[in-house]
């Protein structure tokens, strides 16, 4: 290899955000064995990359990272490193694992770009069981009055929050008390205290701006830290995707000094089609497109949340076909009703009803691969960034700064919705926010900066598409009720809609109860105490109950 970089390339940053820097540490990382003499290239990403690329065409054995110590092999290691990278083959690349330890990032950061893509895993702090902390969000470079009203708008937030807490527990703790009324009695108290106030603030939450920091297991490939540092000028939020790319790479080439040799500059951001689109087209920042784009996307989903707009119409003959091909039979010993209810009747596949959610190894259940759908859907920025968390079912979602209009443009949640008080607090809090943002932008603020201040019940609109195998694994988790109530209800939505074209299908998209209950599995319920207190199992998702928490 060439000689390695001794600082990071074209750093570029020349103003540091006044909210605390980034935390990157590595928490773990791909490594040889323990032996005498491999501490050098214990942990180098670019010696694994070269090693199992020679490995491809070895006539003898596997080649190992101890090799790269011997003088002879070394050369030719550096020489298939150097020509695989420079050529686009780059599967050597994702044998490195890092896992990072990320905080001080914010929620805008992790949705805009560490999980729109689906190469990476995270466990990430959950806004939905802990509570924010004041002072806990990412600040820009800003100075003067702009820094005046960023300031202020977020300490309005933090107070609309604790508000809403605080209003939403009553109710909160009849609806729950309504569904176990069992739970009544003195000893359980103290137990739902905790269950009542996690409630509230989940939903109280909606007010919080994007800007909030988070916390988080990290976990990529080289491959993919490689394509972070290339794209991290792309993303919503350029400035924060710098610093904490920057210091990912930084922490590798620790170990490793000619990792910086494997990067590419970043990707310029006049130079993408969406920055050449919009310089001709419109403005980043434009009201009047804003608002007519967002009138046509919420006319077309009619009044729900998620809208099917496109499906194959032979599915059900396909799924057949798919399953016959599987099992080497012709339509005569296996038609297509028996062959849909093989791969999709929990009580005939069990594998569907694993916990390790083993249908991408196994035969039959691969079938599922061969139809998807797609659907238009519009969740908040709070739904979204748990959506899409299922990286199976990826979407199309937007430049945010396209997608803001100018006026208070926000989900409210159904609990909101039906408390009076809390709604005339909630609104109250989102005229605010959205007057902040708009002064921000006249200020001359750009929008990157200005956006951060975003709640997160902004709406997210986008088009989703995903197989039938991911959906089902996906409708699997989320139609249980102690999903999140948007999620939940999205996907309530879909199956539904999948029912009125594919009935066939559609009436084995079921809860964990249901697929449990179709099994003839028990308890019927998977999560012990944790149980929802609703009997879904023997339901079709047309006859679940109404749900406010």
């Amino acid at each position: 290899m060439g000689r390695p970089e001794s600082e990071l390339k074209n750093h570029g940053i020349e103003k540091l955000p006044l909210s605390p820097l980034p935390q990157v540490e590595i928490l773990g990382i791909t490594t040889v064995p323990e032996s005498t003499g491999n501490a050098g290239i214990a942990s180098s990403p670019t010696v694994f990359a070269g090693e199992s690329a020679r490995t491809c065409y070895s006539g003898k054995e596997i080649y190992r990272p101890a090799d790269y110590l011997n003088p002879k092999h070394r050369p030719i290691t550096d020489q298939v490193i150097e020509s695989t990278r420079k050529a686009g083959h780059l599967t050597p690349r994702q044998h490195f694992e890092i896992v990072f330890g990320l905080a001080n990032v914010s929620r805008q950061l992790l949705w805009a770009f560490f999980h729109a893509h689906p190469f990476y895993n995270s466990e990430q702090v959950s806004q939905r069981y802990v509570a924010v902390k004041e002072g806990n969000f990412f600040i820009p470079p800003l100075e003067g009055q702009a820094l005046e009203l960023y300031l202020r708008n977020a300490q309005e937030q933090m107070a609309a929050y604790q508000q809403l807490k605080e209003t939403l527990e009553p109710a909160v703790a009849e609806e729950y008390l309504s569904i176990f009324p069992a739970r009544k009695g003195e000893k359980w108290q103290k137990a739902n205290a905790g269950v009542v106030e996690k409630k509230a603030q989940e939903v109280a939450r909606y007010v919080l701006g994007v800007d909030t920091f988070s916390y988080l297991y990290h976990t990529v490939s080289a491959l993919t830290l490689m394509r972070y540092f290339r794209t991290c000028s792309m993303a919503d939020v350029p400035l924060e995707a710098k610093l904490v790319v920057y210091e990912m790479v930084n922490q590798v080439a620790k170990l490793d000094p000619h990792f910086f040799n494997e990067l590419e500059d970043p990707y310029p951001l006049n130079q993408t089609p969406e920055f050449q689109a919009l310089a001709s087209l419109r403005q980043p920042i434009d009201y009047r497109a804003a608002k007519a784009f967002n009138q046509e996307f919420d006319h077309k989903l009619g009044g729900i949340n998620s809208k099917l707009v496109d499906w194959p119409v032979n599915a059900p003959q396909t799924l057949a076909s798919a399953v016959r091909n599987v099992l080497g039979m012709d339509s005569g010993r296996l038609p297509d009703a028996e062959a849909i209810e093989l791969v999709l009747n929990p009580a005939k596949n069990k594998v569907l009803g694993d916990v390790l959610n083993l249908t991408t190894l196994h035969k039959l259940s691969q079938a599922l691969h061969a139809i998807s759908y797609t659907f238009e859907k519009k969740i908040s920025h709070t739904a979204d960034s748990q959506d899409q968390r299922h990286r199976m079912t990826p979407a199309a979602r937007p430049i945010l700064s396209t997608h803001y209009s100018g006026e208070p443009d926000y989900i409210v949640p159904t609990l909101i919705s039906q408390n009076p008080k809390a709604l005339a607090l909630y609104q109250e809090i989102m005229e605010k926010t959205f007057a902040t943002i708009n002064r921000l932008l006249e200020l001359g603020v750009p929008a990157e900066f200005a956006l951060y201040r975003l709640p997160n019940a902004f709406p997210i609109r986008f088009t989703e598409s995903s197989d039938l195998l991911n959906l089902h694994h996906k409708y699997r988790m989320r139609l249980c009720f102690n999903a999140q109530e948007e999620i939940w209800q999205a996907s309530v939505q879909e199956t539904q809609q999948i029912s009125q074209v594919h009935p066939q299908i559609s009436r084995w998209l079921l809860a964990p109860c249901g697929i449990r209950w179709s099994a003839h599995n028990t308890p019927f319920c998977p999560e012990g105490e944790k149980y929802c207190g609703q009997p879904l199992w023997d339901k079709k998702t047309e006859e679940y109950p109404s749900r406010l928490i």
